[in-house]
């Protein structure tokens, strides 16, 4: 990928990220129960632990900002948002596996787990092939 592409593609993971992080941090409560996601399937829910989340979601956006912005870091950047993408859906497959999670979880969990994942491991094997060149 061209390195004014994998510029682009970063700079929407980064968007999508940070408006994550934005909706979770200034309103948990209804990011909790208005992402399509089935969130509430999870348990109660609690202010504390969906605000933690969105700073990490902040931390990863800011991340991949400096990774768009700056080429040299973008492979150990794209690692490790990929490490978290990865980890979050073997965490969604083992619980829809072991049916902590309906199994209408596979269909819920496709666009905003999976897909993503899959997304931004692309975008890092690009990276490390950009880097190569």
């Amino acid at each position: 990928m061209k390195p004014d592409r994998m510029k682009l593609v970063l700079g929407l993971f980064a968007a999508g990220n940070l408006a994550n992080a934005a909706w979770m941090l200034g309103a948990p409560e209804h990011w909790f129960h208005n992402l399509p996601a089935g969130v509430p399937d999870t348990g109660p829910f609690n202010e504390h632990f969906v605000r933690d989340l969105g700073v990490v979601m902040a931390v990863m956006g800011l991340a991949l900002v400096w990774a768009a912005a700056h080429r040299a870091v973008r492979v150990p950047v794209l690692y490790m948002v990929s490490g978290f993408y990865v980890l979050h859906a073997l965490l969604h497959v083992w619980d829809t596996a072991r049916g902590f999670l309906g199994p209408e979880h596979w269909a819920l969990d496709a666009g905003g787990v999976y897909i993503p994942m899959v997304l931004v491991l692309a975008a890092t094997f690009w990276a490390k092939r950009d880097q190569a060149t």
